[in-house]
């Protein structure tokens, strides 16, 4: 039974509906990365060296530094180990592999099974005597780890329209696109028709490039973004996948769309006029920073929680044999 105080409180709190989008959060690829990490943390000890962030999200980094994950930039911030050092989920060139090895340092590879891909793909095509399209943001470390899968010179990158418009081809019969994993679908679908108008043998991959999460949680906030005066994903400022998810919904008729990485990054004026929210987050946003806002949004409103779900996903990558095996 509520007291006079507890139901003077509520009707003072004004309703508010969140419609929580579904899929959201964790993709395969970030699931097993983190896990790569974990278990080598659990079989090797502390440190275990991670080039790059090993995925994109704040919150897991701090995570798994408290569990003895040293992150760095570059190999050669690493001093002489036997200890694991980990390839981020989102590749890298070839060159830092080989470096790994001329160091006998013991690499294990977290990149993601459909960004490996992609680089297969692209190794492929450049093998086949094609010039290499790839469809990408600059400077993002999945995109620099599909270019250095190939000699310099070999890759063209292609980041908007414009640029697929003004691109020359110097054999237009020997052409070949790939793409980034966490783009916008419908920018890349766009780039991609663009292309094949003005280049019409060029090929592209047998099944499409951009990852089934980066998709799913794409249609998972349309469903919702129309419904909504503003949408709130959860992920961070360099995670290309959560800054996406905040172009679509305002695309797909939300009047405001916001990423935030905590609960405590949440601006209340936002929430003026606005009777229903919906919550995403980003595929290396784990469901605990959701539940954080949803918490967050619990002490401030009367609310009611409806799931909007578009797909159900069940997919799981195998981690690297070198932590399946039984410790010797």
């Amino acid at each position: 039974m509520s007291t006079p105080s507890a139901a003077h409180d509520q009707q003072r709190r004004p309703a508010l509906t969140v419609l929580l989008a579904a899929p959201r959060g964790f993709c395969a690829g970030v699931d097993r990365a983190i896990q790569i990490v974990e278990l080598a943390l659990a079989r090797f000890g502390a440190p275990v060296y991670v080039r790059h962030e090993i995925v994109h999200n704040r919150y897991v980094v701090e995570s798994l530094k408290a569990k003895g994950a040293v992150f760095v930039e570059e190999l050669d911030e690493i001093p002489e180990t036997d200890q694991p050092v980990i390839f981020s989920a989102h590749g890298v060139p070839k060159s830092v592999p080989q470096a790994a090895k001329s160091r006998n340092l013991f690499a294990i590879d977290a990149t993601c099974p459909l960004v490996f891909k992609v680089h297969t793909e692209a190794s492929r095509h450049h093998a086949e005597g094609r010039r290499i399209v790839l469809i990408g943001h600059a400077g993002h470390p999945e995109v620099e780890g599909t270019t250095g899968q190939l000699p310099p010179g070999a890759v063209t990158l292609i980041q908007t329209a414009a640029e697929a418009e003004a691109f020359d081809a110097e054999d237009p019969a020997r052409l070949a696109y790939v793409t980034q994993t966490t783009l916008s679908v419908d920018d890349t679908a766009e780039i991609v028709a663009i292309l094949k108008r003005r280049f019409p043998d060029i090929v592209g991959p047998h099944k499409e490039d951009i990852c089934y999460a980066t998709t799913n949680r794409q249609v998972a906030v349309k469903a919702i973004a129309a419904k909504v005066g503003l949408v709130i994903v959860v992920g961070a400022p360099n995670s290309s996948n959560s800054l996406r998810l905040v172009e679509v919904a305002e695309r797909a008729g939300c009047p405001k769309a916001i990423l935030i990485q905590r609960a405590a990054d949440l601006s209340w004026d936002a929430f003026d006029g606005v009777s229903a929210v919906g919550v995403t987050a980003g595929a290396s946003a784990p469901e605990t920073l959701v539940d954080e806002v949803i918490a967050a949004l619990k002490e401030r409103f009367e609310i009611s929680v409806e799931q909007v779900t578009t797909a159900s996903e069940r997919i799981a990558f195998n981690v690297p044999r070198e932590l399946r095996e039984p410790a010797a």
